[in-house]
């Protein structure tokens, strides 16, 4: 039923008159930019990544093009074998370059593999034979063979009509090598995504998993590498083009050429560029959810690849987006696994996604390719993410775990959001989840180790990088003491706590630390002091200039808050006051000195009142810790 369908259409198709079929072709193309929006986003997306620096209506004309060449393209491979020789010759036409090639190794036979390409009309290749006016060496050419057994069999045989033998990637490969053997020609289309059987390489700055076939072919059998490819010149009409490839004899070396040609002859020449299969993932290899954020092949080229290009580094090509939480202190612990990520993803392009007050801190911590302040909230606020769309972000990842933050990677158009999935709690706009397992106790577990976790079921390698991020406050620096806590108030030492440390030690230099909504808790503790000893910068400094104050204390002193972790980050030594809070799973994760006081009594994961922790215990902690000489 399949191939008397297939029969069916091609026969009307070969009558067809050509103005109704250009018609046909322009509404075909037309339908898959508005009907296929997942082929849609595909096509544009891969040259908004391989074209970036050119204009948008550039683009999307490339798109269209494209698109309505591929219904070209597929409508002449139903009715190719319909069509009679007279018209063939009329369709297609040798180029000089073919012409020449084809008269050489009919006068001086070798093995020749030639690389072919998803070009607008491809289907035309396979007529070579007919447009030669004398005997060449046998030809084949290495296809995927169909899933339908039926509509597989139609297609061979009738692309094998006129002398082109077609060998299956399952069971061919062996006549291939007879072919080559008895100087003959093997094609192999090379700009397919190889999988896992490929190797690792750049295109367009991305990369992508490269058929090491022909350099292997070329190599076994000291063979010539060429490009053989249709120039469309017209609405079913092209012309065959080859290009010799040198390379250095090594199929690595085969495969980075080959790549190479393809990208700089798809920039230089628009034709070609709008006649490339650009619908085709190209880049699927790498964005595997399961190893997503590590780059694995059976073989890798990127060195070798990216020494031929003269570059220093990988380029960034895959766009990793990262929703980070909207606390300092979730900001602050996730720094260790931003790094993991950045070596584990070195073609990655790291955009963060942040509170607008953490923009700057982040920017100057150099984590990230770049930075971006979240919308306000308020009227706009989605359709501020939905214009992100036009950016084609590849992955996004959410340390939030609110509906909204998983609203806005749905909306920005990102085809992979991977968050973490809770006992009990649904998150559908999320693409891909880590669900917590049943035996994880999270308050016996810190949050950096849950993060982890989520990040490795998504193919992180390595390990946190707990470096902070300065050496550490100066031996003679004030003491910092942060006696609020904007998000929860029994998480406050009281004041008279602090009042007590401050007075017992008349000698030391205080800076008091906070929000604006922490000034009248400051102000408390302040009360009566020397202004030229306890200096009250609460609400007073940026985020900014807050750190930079911060990093010239000796130690800080803190009740449970953001504030904490920043000085942790920045490797000051810190003495944390908990009550309430579970040191256990919301400790600093720096490498830096840090002790956890809890009142008497309390349980190591919290739930104790911070009323019940005397300024003598405090005092005492104080004294004993290794930065106080």
């Amino acid at each position: 039923m399949i191939t008397l369908a297939l029969s069916l259409a091609g026969r009307l198709l070969a009558l067809a008159p050509e103005p109704a079929l250009r018609v046909l072709c322009a509404a075909g193309g037309e339908l898959i930019l508005w009907l296929a929006p997942r082929r849609r986003r595909v096509l544009r997306s891969n040259l908004h990544h391989a074209f970036p620096e050119r204009a948008r209506a550039w683009r999307r004309q490339i798109a269209r093009e494209s698109s309505r060449r591929l219904v070209e393209t597929t409508l002449l491979s139903l009715a190719a074998p319909f069509l009679s020789l007279e018209r063939i010759r009329r369709t297609a036409t040798l180029g000089p370059s073919v012409r020449a090639f084809t008269d050489d190794i009919g006068a001086r036979p070798r093995p020749v593999v030639l690389a072919t390409i998803h070009l607008a009309l491809w289907e035309s290749q396979t007529w070579l034979k007919v447009l030669v006016d004398h005997p060449i060496p046998e030809f084949g050419i290495i296809f995927r063979p169909l899933d339908l057994a039926s509509a597989d069999a139609f297609v061979k045989a009738t692309r094998e009509r006129h002398g082109m033998r077609l060998l299956s990637r399952k069971e061919g490969f062996a006549q291939a090598l007879a072919i080559l053997r008895g100087n003959g020609c093997v094609g192999v289309l090379v700009d397919q995504n190889a999988g896992n059987r490929g190797a690792l390489t750049l295109f367009f700055g991305r990369v992508c998993s490269t058929t090491e076939l022909p350099g292997i072919l070329a190599e076994r059998f000291s063979a010539e590498l060429r490009t053989f490819y249709p120039r469309r010149t017209g609405f079913w009409r092209v012309t065959f083009e080859s290009e010799a490839v040198p390379f250095d004899g090594t199929p690595g070396g085969a495969t980075i050429e080959v790549n190479r040609w393809l990208e700089r002859a798809l920039s230089g020449d628009e034709d070609l560029c709008a006649s490339w299969l650009w619908a085709h993932d190209r880049w699927r290899n790498q964005d595997m959810p399961a190893r997503r954020l590590r780059l694995e092949a059976k073989r890798n080229l990127l060195g070798a690849d990216q020494a031929a290009r003269g570059l220093k580094r990988l380029p960034r090509g895959t766009r990793l987006w990262i929703r980070l939480p909207n606390w300092l202190g979730d900001v602050a612990m996730t720094v260790p696994l931003l790094r993991a990520v950045r070596l584990s993803r070195p073609d990655a392009e790291i955009t963060l996604l942040a509170k607008p007050g953490f923009v700057p801190l982040l920017e100057s911590w150099g984590l990230a390719d770049r930075v971006r302040a979240l919308p306000q909230p308020g009227a706009g606020y989605l359709a501020r993410f939905a214009a992100m769309r036009a950016e084609y972000p590849d992955v996004w990842i959410l340390f939030t775990n609110s509906l909204r933050g998983d609203l806005e990677a749905r909306v920005a158009g990102c085809p992979q959001r991977f968050g973490v999935l809770r006992r009990g709690r649904r998150r559908p706009l999320l693409s891909h989840g880590y669900r917590v397992p049943d035996d994880f106790d999270e308050a016996q577990h810190h949050q950096l180790e849950l993060w982890l976790a989520f990040l490795r079921h998504f193919g992180l390698e390595g390990r946190p990088d707990r470096i902070p991020l300065l050496v550490g406050g100066p031996e003679q620096g004030p003491v910092g003491l942060i006696a609020g806590s904007e998000n929860e108030p029994s998480k406050r030492w009281p004041v008279a706590g602090w009042r007590r440390v401050v007075e017992a030690l008349p000698r030391e230099r205080f800076i008091l630390f906070g929000t604006r909504a922490d000034a009248a808790i400051t102000a408390a503790v302040a009360a009566g002091q020397d202004p030229s000893r306890v200096q009250d910068l609460a609400g007073k400094t940026s985020l900014a200039e807050f750190a930079e104050r911060l990093a010239t204390c000796r130690l800080l002193v803190s009740n449970d808050t953001g504030g904490m972790h920043l000085a942790n980050a920045l490797g000051i030594p810190v003495l944390g006051l908990y009550g309430p809070t579970n040191p256990v799973r919301t400790g600093p994760v720096f490498a830096a000195p840090f002790k956890v006081l809890q009142p008497p009594g309390c349980p190591p994961t919290g739930g104790g009142r911070l009323a019940d922790l005397a300024a003598e215990i405090v005092l005492e902690a104080m004294g004993y810790l290794p930065w106080h000489g």
